[in-house]
């Protein structure tokens, strides 16, 4: 099977690509696709190099599937075009996530619905695709009223430009800046552009795809996206207020025996998720569940994941699997 990875050289794509080799996709040739200025480099897949090509020759070499990490923009431009010769795209930006055409799916959650007609597929936001793979479980158990998200977000998430920055000003160098102020020592609550409310797109996001991917309108998200100086993961505060009342240890048992998630709940011996213990694993973990004493039927809960694997990567490559498996490409 020949699958292309566009933005192959980006932080996205180079997981894509680890990720592929690690879970034994069933390449038969890998296309990277980058930009002009990339095009000719060479990637190792599986002790192979595979020369970088641009978007047309990728559409050329007929893949089965193309994985998109390349923007927005690229992917609402060229991501017709792949589907339009017969080619599933799973797309990482943000372009097709809540067209009401599309599907966006967190396999866990919603790979039922896929179908072989299903040609461009979106793939949810990170700090969003961790949230709902804790979430969804117990919704089906005490139905979700109302969710309060505050995340702290690594700068992976922004992309090489921002790690750099972090690294140089460890290191008291002067470079090119990702973020308006300084991230190192500092808390930035400020992901993407503001909107007319006041909210930042990124938060916008979870609000709007929780919904969807969870498919109930009823559910409402409040956000609070933040940006630290951090790298293995993102982690996020939920407090998540119930129609119907729950055990603490009920929660419990359902988080441990949902997939895709791993329950590290122990504070008399001091373990909680940290974003250093996520840092490349495929897994969302969960910790601190306690009672909110403020209000009736409410879990306080802490989320972490890492954001380059599950909240980008895995999670395409996740869906790839699924659509193999089930003959849908």
């Amino acid at each position: 099977m020949k699958v292309a990875v566009v933005g192959a050289t980006g932080l996205v794509g180079t997981k894509m690509i680890q990720v592929l080799e690690e879970r034994n996709f069933s390449v038969t040739e890998l296309i990277p696709v980058a930009s002009e200025k990339s095009i000719g480099k060479e990637i190792t897949y599986k002790g192979k190099s595979y020369k970088v090509v641009g978007m047309q020759t990728a559409i050329d070499m007929k893949p089965a599937i193309a994985l998109f990490s390349a923007g927005g923009n690229t992917s609402l431009e060229w991501a017709p075009k792949f589907a339009a010769a017969g080619i599933t795209v799973i797309d990482n930006s943000s372009a097709w996530r809540m067209d009401e055409t599309k599907k966006l799916v967190v396999p866990e959650i919603n790979a039922t619905e896929l179908t072989s007609t299903d040609k461009i597929i979106a793939n949810p936001n990170c700090s969003t695709i961790q949230m709902v793979v804790a979430l969804n479980p117990l919704h089906k158990k005490y139905k979700i009223k109302r969710v309060v998200v505050s995340t702290y977000q690594s700068v992976t998430g922004t992309g090489v430009k921002a790690v750099t920055q972090l690294m140089n000003e460890r290191q008291g160098i002067k470079g090119e800046m990702a973020y308006a102020y300084p991230i190192d020592l500092n808390v930035i609550p400020h992901i993407d552009v503001f909107t007319d409310n006041g909210y930042t797109k990124e938060e916008m996001k979870m609000v709007k795809e929780t919904v969807k991917i969870m498919g109930d309108e009823n559910i409402r998200v409040t956000a609070t996206t933040v940006r630290i100086p951090v790298m293995g993961g993102h982690s996020e505060s939920v407090n998540v207020e119930f129609e119907n009342e729950f055990e603490l240890n009920d929660i419990r048992t359902i988080l441990t025996n949902s997939p895709g998630i791993i329950l590290v709940d122990d504070v008399k011996n001091l373990k909680y998720p940290m974003p250093m213990d996520a840092h490349e694993k495929d897994e969302v973990f969960v910790g601190r569940l306690r009672r909110d004493e403020t209000q009736a039927k409410t879990l306080n809960m802490w989320i972490v994941s890492d954001n380059l694997r599950k909240g980008a990567s895995t999670n395409a490559i996740q869906i790839a699997e699924y659509l193999v498996k089930n003959g849908l490409v």
